[in-house]
């Protein structure tokens, strides 16, 4: 059976502080269009990048345009957290038949399907398995998949995100060492990558050696 209007429940709160952060999203990005567009421009970039590419490539910009390590930590985590937020509400709300828009209830069901391919996998670790899930830099174990994975094993929602908060968290941090030891380490990169070409070419030649030699 539907139900008429939003319910007096925490994904409701939730939900109000996706659009709180959703405010103060576009106020901040508008006070630097005005103050520093270059900056603006990082914001939105990042934003799109977290969107559609992960938290990895949204850090690896923030690295690029010479942000400073706090600021890069905080604003990746703050983008990580207001996606889930909206994400995770409308989810909820929506497969329990509160928001009925077309578009929503498809992402949805989409969502929970990708959800039900870890829920197994997940489900004997509870908090744990969650963290770690979402801190894992693989494809599709970021923390909206987790926190819907953590609603489908019925986690207590507080519980559910901060697992998926504080593992998205980590995965920041990693992945801040990652990129910055590569840009501090660059020609060290460089030589082992050559290394690398000139051991499989080596290789490559004595077996192309070996195989006339047999051959002859």
């Amino acid at each position: 059976m539907k139900r008429n209007g939003l319910p007096h429940s925490t994904e409701r709160s939730i939900l109000r502080a996706s659009i709180a952060m959703s405010i103060l999203l576009i106020g901040v990005v508008i006070y630097y269009l005005v103050s520093d567009p270059g900056m603006s421009r990082t914001l939105v970039l990042v934003f799109v990048a977290h969107t559609f590419g992960g938290r990895a490539a949204g850090v690896g910009l923030c690295l690029m345009d010479e942000l400073n390590p706090f600021f890069t930590i905080f604003y990746n985590l703050f983008l990580e957290v207001f996606i889930v937020c909206w994400t995770y509400s409308l989810f909820v709300l929506s497969i329990n038949n509160y928001v009925k828009f077309r578009v929503v209830r498809l992402y949805a069901l989409r969502l929970e399907r990708k959800a039900r391919k870890y829920k197994q996998k997940i489900a004997n670790y509870g908090w744990p398995g969650i963290f770690i899930f979402v801190m894992l830099p693989l494809p599709a174990t970021g923390p909206v998949i987790g926190s819907i994975v953590g609603y489908l094993l019925r986690l207590k929602v507080w519980y559910n995100l901060s697992a998926a908060f504080l593992g998205t968290f980590v995965a920041i941090i990693v992945w801040f060492i990652f990129f910055d030891f590569l840009e501090q380490n660059l020609h060290i990169i460089r030589y082992v990558f050559f290394g690398i070409i000139i051991v499989a070419a080596l290789s490559y030649l004595f077996t192309i050696k070996e195989w006339f030699t047999r051959h002859n």
